[in-house]
């Protein structure tokens, strides 16, 4: 039986926007997308979480079963044995009451004290035969109810394992999903790698770094040239792959943002970046705005704690998470 259930990897890109002019309205329902996105984002970690759990368990009461089965064998092993043992006796048993009854087929013109002790032996013999067969048959019966409880657990654990096998074989072919889109991903950028563009493996999810440099202006909303190029590459990659995912995710430094008429504050400018990153990506026409998420995480999701010049730098950048879809594994987990 299989034991082990490999962690569900799903991938994540951050990227990081500053500045840009939204009306009201719309800058309400950007807000709102970014609840619902990191609302869905936990989601996606509960579901992990509980999928590790059901593997965990479907483990643990599988070895239950086996246990069990070994110790319906044993005990099956020991009826057994006993049978056979009972069946001997009963055997010896009979051989003495044919003696007997031949003895007393010799002595019925004999001694009649001699007869009526043969014939109390032979009483005696008949009772002890009867009682050994009865026992022999709920020695019997006894084996047979173990047998069928022993084939029953057998099935059982047939089931389970087959249940483990295929939420494996799942597992084994997001993971090399995971790894063959990260290798399409930094084949596609390799251009950008000295650019401050990095591409990695976390959470079962392929992220896509990009620093600040490599898409914004400071104090800007609109994408560069050279961050668009890089984009358009990305998009042409996830155009190919319709199950997989996206989110985009903005992320500022822990300087407050000096408020305008078109930005209020970070969590505005996070927000307005992954939007104007998410529209790039979207006039690729293969990708969907039904596979795609923008979000702002603002200052508090730093990469480097530390409050220096180097620190905030690694922190202003977008995030691009890539996550293959569950549907098949959800499926199995809602059917069994």
């Amino acid at each position: 039986m299989h034991s082990k259930f490999k962690s569900y990897h799903v991938f994540f890109i951050m990227l990081i926007i500053f500045s840009g002019c939204v009306p009201a309205k719309q800058f309400e329902e950007v807000q709102q997308s970014a609840k619902k996105c990191e609302e869905e984002r936990e989601l996606l970690k509960d579901e992990n979480k509980n999928l590790t759990i059901t593997n965990t368990e479907l483990k643990a009461k599988t070895e239950q079963l086996q246990k069990r089965i070994e110790n319906l064998q044993q005990d099956s092993l020991e009826k057994t044995t006993k049978l056979h043992a009972v069946e001997i006796k009963y055997d010896k048993i009979s051989k003495q009451y044919n003696q007997l009854q031949e003895s007393q087929d010799q002595l019925l013109s004999g001694n009649i004290n001699e007869t009526k002790k043969l014939l109390k032996e032979l009483q005696n013999t008949q009772s002890e035969i009867i009682e050994k067969e009865d026992e022999l048959r709920k020695l019997e019966d006894n084996l047979r109810a173990e047998r069928n409880k022993l084939n029953a657990y057998k099935k059982e654990l047939e089931s389970k394992n087959a249940r483990l096998v295929e939420l494996e074989t799942i597992l084994n072919r997001k993971d090399s999903v995971v790894n063959v889109l990260k290798d399409k991903v930094s084949k596609a950028l390799i251009g950008f790698a000295d650019e401050g563009l990095a591409v990695d493996i976390r959470n079962g999810k392929v992220y896509v770094s990009l620093e600040e440099q490599l898409l914004f202006k400071s104090g800007s909303t609109v994408v560069d040239s050279k961050g668009v190029s890089a984009l358009k590459k990305l998009a042409d990659v996830l155009g190919k792959n319709p199950d997989i995912n996206i989110m985009v995710e903005g992320h500022t430094d822990d300087v407050p943002y000096i408020p305008s008429d078109a930005i209020k504050d970070n969590w505005d400018l996070s927000v307005k970046r992954a939007t104007a990153i998410v529209r790039i990506l979207m006039e690729n026409p293969n990708i969907k705005g039904n596979r795609i998420i923008a979000a702002g995480r603002s200052k508090y999701v730093p990469v480097d704690p530390l409050q220096t010049s180097e620190a905030r730098r690694k922190n202003r950048r977008t995030e691009i998470i890539l996550t293959p879809k569950l549907d098949e594994l959800f499926k199995i987990l809602e059917v069994n």
